[in-house]
């Protein structure tokens, strides 16, 4: 794997992570016993508290880039091993005539 794939990888997994842990604890103002601020819509988060998230992100990301990596340079599941994926021969090349 290449620094750049790997980097590459990584960016989309710790995209994906945010947005799964970007609702944990979310708690709107009125569910805080507060009013809203005018202009804000009232679903809008009371205290987003993002960079506990950012780093649950990270660590997270961290975990399943490692588990992936894993996969991928240690061959631990190989496509061979996955039962819907079709099974393709090889194809022989026709012997050469002179």
């Amino acid at each position: 794997m290449s620094l750049a794939f790997g980097v590459a990888i990584y960016f989309v997994i710790w995209w994906v992570v945010l947005f799964a842990i970007l609702p944990w604890g979310v708690r709107t103002s009125e569910e805080a016993g507060e009013t809203s601020n005018p202009g804000f819509a009232d679903s809008a988060p009371h205290k987003p508290r993002l960079l506990p998230k950012i780093i649950a992100t990270t660590i997270v990301s961290g975990i399943v880039f490692a588990f992936i990596y894993a996969i991928m340079v240690h061959h631990i599941i190989r496509l061979d091993d996955i039962p819907f994926f079709p099974r393709y021969e090889r194809v022989q090349e026709a012997p050469q005539t002179n």
